[in-house]
């Protein structure tokens, strides 16, 4: 009785070491499961080009692109825009009257050609340095009308660059020198206060400003207005801070606007600053032009205007241009016919292998248009 029963634990041992040896096999084997994706069984289907396939297909894709790359070109080139790079106002500009600007710092395409150059000229102040630019418009322009800055070789999308914010200061809460985001860091705090905003974005800020359009042949003034020019998704994340006007400093790059410090009078109020918000949203690209005014009521009448714009942003440092951009719009926003061109590059691709094809198919003496021709001789004519 014993020896069977020494017997039988040792057989059920005997499994249990086997069943462990199975399993330990199981779960070091590398082989792939056996399924018809993992072992590449899965049904395949590989298109034989013919002529009759080619051609229509060719054919279609002339018919979608060449219209649509047409329709943009169009819609685009009804785009009016006067662009003036004015980087080098302070070194080039006479500082006792209006001279021509060279023309590879200004273009501009009207429905009319004009008859005079852009012209500016330097004026400075004893605080203030400022460019006063003079372009004509040669015809009435409906509104809308867009005002932009634009930076070139700037890279707002730096790896650190990009997050050196802090999205609660923004929101308005008071965030203490702890608790502010590390990513803010070197400009988080200074002369034992917190910096508002802190981070290397809003210390960057763009702060050449432009008044109105003055027109030199009258006293009309063409408004441009800085309401409405953000994005409303932007719009409802700024709320004004709760911080005390003792407890902040303004970012190193702001004391020509507040050479003081802040007070409980001047604390800017982010909430109302789309400037601001359009700066804060960064640019992908180191070449940007970013909104700085509108006006959506009014028609800017021909004539010769002046733009007066206050220089306080320096762009040698990092070798870039700072340019300002009167455009118009489309549906497509713009004027930008790279995305035209793009669609006519394709329709003309497609249409010249379509002819070239077509003439192959009708001249050649051997016709590509059954499976045949992929054999080889002897089993076409064994066939």
């Amino acid at each position: 009785m014993l020896s069977r029963l020494r017997r039988r634990n040792s057989s059920d041992s005997d499994v249990t070491i086997s069943g462990r040896d199975a399993g330990s096999q199981r779960t070091k084997s590398r082989r792939p499961p056996n399924t018809a994706f993992r072992q590449q069984r899965l049904k395949a289907w590989q298109p034989i080009l013919a002529p009759r396939t080619v051609l229509p297909l060719l054919c279609l894709i002339f018919l979608i692109c060449g219209p649509i790359g047409a329709g943009f070109m169009y819609t685009t080139y009804g785009v009016e825009v006067v662009e003036v790079n004015y980087s080098k106002c302070e070194s080039i500009a006479s500082s006792d009257s209006f001279t021509d600007i060279p023309s590879k710092y200004y273009s501009n395409h009207f429905k009319k050609s004009i008859s005079t150059k852009p012209s500016w000229k330097l004026k400075t102040d004893d605080d203030t340095t400022t460019c006063q630019v003079r372009f004509q418009i040669p015809n009435d322009i409906s509104p809308p009308l867009f005002l932009y800055y634009k930076l070139t070789d700037f890279y707002q999308n730096h790896r650190k660059y990009v997050s050196s914010y802090d999205w609660n200061q923004l929101k308005g809460e008071a965030v203490e020198y702890d608790d502010l985001d590390s990513d803010c860091k070197p400009l988080r705090y200074r002369d034992d206060k917190v910096v508002y905003p802190c981070g290397l974005v809003a210390n960057s800020l763009f702060n050449d400003t432009f008044s109105s359009l003055q027109s030199v042949d009258g006293d009309d003034t063409y408004e441009m207005s800085q309401k409405g020019i953000a994005w409303n998704s932007d719009i409802h994340k700024y709320k004004k801070t709760h911080y005390n006007a003792s407890s902040i400093v303004p970012p190193e790059n702001w004391a020509k606007k507040y050479p003081d410090g802040y007070t409980d009078d001047n604390i800017p109020d982010l909430s109302q600053d789309e400037l601001f918000m359009n700066w804060m949203r960064t640019a992908a690209l180191p070449n940007f032009m970013k909104l700085a005014g509108k006006n959506t009521s009014s028609t800017l009448q021909s004539g010769t205007y002046q733009v007066d714009i206050e220089l306080n942003y320096p762009v040698t440092i990092f070798g870039g241009t700072k340019s300002f951009v009167i455009s118009t719009s489309s549906v497509l926003g713009g004027r930008h016919i790279s995305l035209a061109v793009c669609y006519l590059i394709v329709a003309g691709i497609s249409l010249f292998f379509l002819i070239a094809f077509f003439l192959k198919q009708v001249l050649s003496k051997r016709k590509i248009d059954t499976h045949r021709y992929l054999l080889t001789e002897e089993r076409r004519e064994a066939l």
